[in-house]
């Protein structure tokens, strides 16, 4: 077999949605530090082409790239590729890299508890594992701070009217809308509508809301609508559905990491929220991510949350992408009646 590129990857999937980490055949990009890494690779976009478009990805792929790390504390670091973004963090992307690097032996495993530390592109985040027989099967992520941005704002939707939606940072960014009063149950046979109806929510809250987050001038917009169940009190803790729409129009078969951080940020504002509460969120396909809130902080002057979240996440096979020096599809293609129309 000819090839002017091998790049090889552990496939992953982190309660449903697939999380894919190469680890190997990709040299680290130029940066010095992980964060101008990731606006490297969101620039020449060379790499998330081959492995995010077709016929090699697809719109429900995600890809994280393992890098050296930059800072001193941090075991490993990875850059996340999304569909549309090279976001600061991913909840589900960071249980699936952690899985990988343990349960591949790239990292040392010691059971029944193995703690890493992660550097993301938006900082370090620290991980806690619990193993049994050679497996990780929790992970707990100390996820990267989170605010709630504003609270029941208005925001017009060609279509839809006038929605009240909160916004809020969760490692990435959010519009949040109520799933009953978007006449969502939350369940797998509303994922096309819920897709549709999310990108419209986002690019409108983009042009009418904004964002901005304090501390990185360049995260400025909003990646995601989550549409956010009724929270329901139970003997185990607090219990919601969630259903994260993400561009360029599909559904996060799990919970969403960043958006389970960013609801508690948003539920703590509203005093509703705890440090002595944990929150479980229920995906469309029924798995879960656990969360609790493990203290206070700031983030630009505006008070935010430390949020721990948990899942788990399986490897699901090693794949070599390879590019054959005829193909005429160097970068692979994309198609709106899977990617959406531009």
């Amino acid at each position: 077999m000819r090839s002017t590129k091998t790049i090889h990857v552990i496939s992953a999937h982190a309660e449903g949605e697939v999380g894919d980490v190469i680890v190997g055949g990709v040299t680290p990009p130029p940066g010095d530090t992980i964060w101008e890494q990731s606006r490297w690779i969101a620039r020449d976009n060379t790499l998330r082409n081959f492995v995010l478009n077709e016929p090699r990805g697809g719109v429900f792929r995600h890809v994280n790239l393992l890098v050296p790390p930059k800072h001193p504390e941090a075991d490993a670091a990875f850059i996340i590729m999304e569909p549309e973004d090279t976001p600061p963090m991913s909840g589900s992307n960071s249980i699936c890299v952690s899985t990988v690097l343990l349960d591949s032996g790239i990292l040392p495993m010691q059971e029944p508890v193995t703690e890493i530390t992660l550097e993301a592109p938006g900082g370090l985040v620290r991980v806690r594992a619990e193993c049994r027989n050679g497996k990780a099967e929790r992970i707990y992520v100390r996820n990267l701070p989170s605010f709630a941005d504003r609270l029941d704002a208005k925001l017009e939707v060609e279509g839809l009217g006038t929605l009240t939606v909160d916004t809020a940072y969760g490692g990435d960014s959010f519009v949040i809308v109520d799933a009953t009063a978007m006449g969502f149950s939350l369940k797998s046979d509303e994922a096309h509508d819920i897709a549709r109806l999310g990108v419209k929510i986002t690019n409108a809250a983009n042009a009418a809301l904004g964002f901005h987050h304090p501390e990185n001038p360049d995260w400025k917009h909003f990646s995601f609508c989550l549409f956010a169940g009724p929270v329901d009190r139970t003997a185990e803790g607090l219990r919601a559905g969630a259903a994260v729409a993400i561009q360029p129009g599909k559904v996060d078969r799990s919970p969403t990491g960043t958006a389970l951080s960013a609801r508690m940020a948003v539920l703590h504002a509203r005093g509703q929220m705890g440090l002595e509460d944990n929150l479980t969120a229920v995906s469309v396909i029924g798995s879960t991510f656990t969360g609790r809130i493990t203290g206070t902080t700031e983030v630009g002057g505006r008070p935010a949350i430390l949020p721990e979240i948990s899942g788990r996440a399986w490897i699901t096979g090693t794949h070599q992408h390879m590019l054959d020096p005829s193909d005429p599809w160097p970068e692979g293609y994309r198609l709106t009646d899977t990617w959406g129309a531009r």
